[in-house]
């Protein structure tokens, strides 16, 4: 049993796999932590606010843990794979993070995950909590400039009436367009400018992304971070 535990810590400290690897405890860290915030909430709306029996408000709590718990581990995948490929990728220097690859990477996952998918239920919840967290730290932002050398465009007012046909896809594309921004801004500014994020989500990312860039050993790999 230990010389099987050590050759599986041989693999998953090999230096050369760690991008790999990576992405695997991302998925693990964020199946983890939306297991964690969701079953909570999910348990006390469901028993406070939801009719019906024992069995079905049971079924309720773990379908919308499972979901939550998924949905972050799938997105962590795509982000992490986004990312490595866009290193790998880099024209000027390979091997390297671009500039703007966390805004890239997060928004082929928001789209990937929760821009396809259904708008409502837990999608919705994910997607908007992250929307306002991006709002309070843009303002935030607006009023400490942020250390590096970039500006963020000013939106413009849409004040022309929309014709039947523009206004329709428009409606079409609302949803996969407003979860893809979303979680490619939320990437982006957790990457660069971090400190203008509400703390809690702060947290919670780098628990995701960060942390599971990192460990020593089978134990912290599988079940905690190091």
């Amino acid at each position: 049993m230990d010389a099987l535990r050590e050759s599986i810590e041989q693999v998953i400290l090999n230096p050369d796999l760690q991008p790999l690897l990576a992405i695997v405890k991302a998925a693990r860290n964020g199946a983890v932590y939306g297991a964690k915030v969701r079953f909570p909430h999910a348990l006390v709306m469901v028993f406070m606010f939801r009719s019906g029996t024992l069995r079905e408000k049971v079924r309720l709590v773990l379908k919308a843990t499972r979901q939550h718990a998924r949905n972050l581990a799938f997105f962590a995948v795509v982000y992490k794979s986004t990312m490595l490929l866009l290193r790998l990728l880099n024209p000027t220097s390979p091997g390297k993070e671009g500039p703007y690859d966390t805004f890239f990477a997060g928004l082929a996952g928001g789209y990937t995950v929760f821009g396809r998918g259904s708008s409502g239920g837990v999608n919705q919840q994910i997607v908007i909590y992250v929307f306002a967290r991006v709002i309070l730290a843009l303002a935030r932002l607006s009023i400490e400039p942020p250390a590096m050398t970039s500006s963020t465009p000013t939106p413009t007012l849409w004040t022309q009436r929309l014709a039947p046909e523009t206004k329709a896809m428009v409606e079409k594309n609302a949803w996969p367009v407003f979860a893809s921004l979303s979680w490619a801004f939320v990437m982006y500014l957790f990457r660069f400018q971090p400190e203008s994020i509400q703390p809690s989500l702060r947290s919670s990312m780098k628990y995701i992304y960060v942390q599971s860039d990192h460990w020593d050993s089978l134990r912290n790999f599988l079940f905690h971070n190091a």
